[in-house]
């Protein structure tokens, strides 16, 4: 398909700055069977049956934007420096992280780079514009280090309107994050309140985690003119055993799975056989869904509002139908829905 078969006009002034309060209260677009429904996250209850299953992302976003100092010996032996930045991407070793870097042009294997207390070594550089960075501290001490200097990674969409604060390192955390590693939120789980979990509990809909690490791939646009050309970078998830057999069990008694965001969904299709059996999976997935994929999983998705001709709206169309979505997406810009990671959110029932 065309990359532009998925764009839309969008207000700039749709582009949520902050999250709802409290968070429960956001609106939500319920599209079901080609009909949409204007109401708030809060009525979530309202649209699940008891025996369906909650799925949620319990990754943890760590402070993964580093501001550092390129240094590498002159033709004379002066030391050259430069001012860089580096949004960390994927964990390849216990001392090693891939690397969104800015100016990436300006950067070659062998630089030493500083990011205050910080060091690491340029080892490589990837076509696809990674750069990997070999750290002079490993495990749970480079760990420590990143959360000393870095910032969190504000989508670029914030970022550019406004910097980063201290209200932003629990606004850019759900209420179900454990595990550190993410460079991204998986930002329908902002939408989560102790109150809305009680309420699901209530109305018998289990819950389930699964660990999706987002990269920042998930920011990236896509350039290619036909969606065969797109490359998904890799991120590295978790479904562990106890989780692939609760949610078959479910399955196995017509409840539905009902998945919290694009990354629990897009994990949980990974793990899932052809036949429809969930499996445990540990390790990376690019999975890359685009209308005329077969879902093997997930019936239903709660997810935010995503940019034009991103994958993520490309996984939403492939999900609902591309011409309902295209309503839906018109239908929230006309009615002043707020788009994005701090936006508002959708429950999509699959096509």
């Amino acid at each position: 398909m065309k990359t532009a078969d998925f764009d839309f006009d969008l207000p700039d002034s749709h582009i949520a700055l902050r999250p709802a309060e409290p968070r429960d209260s956001a609106r939500l677009l319920v599209v079901k069977d080609g009909t949409l429904e204007d109401r708030i996250v809060r009525d979530l209850p309202d649209f699940l049956r008891p025996g369906d299953a909650l799925v949620f992302n319990d990754t943890r976003v760590i402070p993964a934007r580093l501001s550092g100092i390129r240094e590498r010996v002159g033709p004379e032996g002066e030391t050259l420096t430069v001012a860089v930045e580096a949004t960390l991407h994927h964990r390849d070793a216990p001392d090693v992280w891939s690397a969104f870097m800015k100016p990436g042009k300006r950067l070659k294997a062998g630089d030493r780079v500083t990011f205050q207390s910080l060091t690491a070594t340029v080892t490589a550089k990837s076509d696809d514009g990674l750069v990997t960075l070999r750290f002079d501290l490993a495990g749970p001490a480079l760990d420590d280090a990143i959360r000393a200097v870095g910032v969190m990674p504000l989508p670029p969409y914030i970022a550019a309107k406004r910097p980063e604060d201290d209200r932003d390192l629990s606004d850019y955390q759900t209420m179900f994050a454990q595990l550190d590693g993410s460079v991204a939120a998986p930002t329908a789980g902002l939408h989560f309140t102790p109150a809305l979990m009680e309420a699901l509990k209530a109305r018998g809909v289990s819950t389930h985690a699964l660990t999706l690490h987002v990269g920042a791939g998930t920011f990236l646009p896509v350039k290619a003119d036909d969606t065969a050309d797109h490359r998904m970078h890799s991120e590295w998830g978790v479904v562990s055993a106890d989780t692939a057999a609760a949610l078959n069990a479910v399955r196995a008694a017509r409840g539905r799975i009902v998945c919290v965001g694009t990354t629990s969904l897009r994990l949980l299709e990974s793990a899932t056989t052809p036949e429809g059996e969930v499996q445990p999976f540990q390790g990376d997935t690019a999975i890359f869904i685009t209308p005329g994929y077969r879902f093997r999983a997930v019936d239903v998705l709660m997810t935010n509002f995503h940019l034009p001709k991103s994958t993520l709206f490309m996984l939403v169309s492939a999900f609902a139908g591309l011409e309902t979505m295209k309503a839906a997406y018109a239908h929230a810009v006309a009615d002043g829905y707020r788009f994005y990671s701090y936006g508002d959110g959708s429950l999509l029932f699959r096509a």
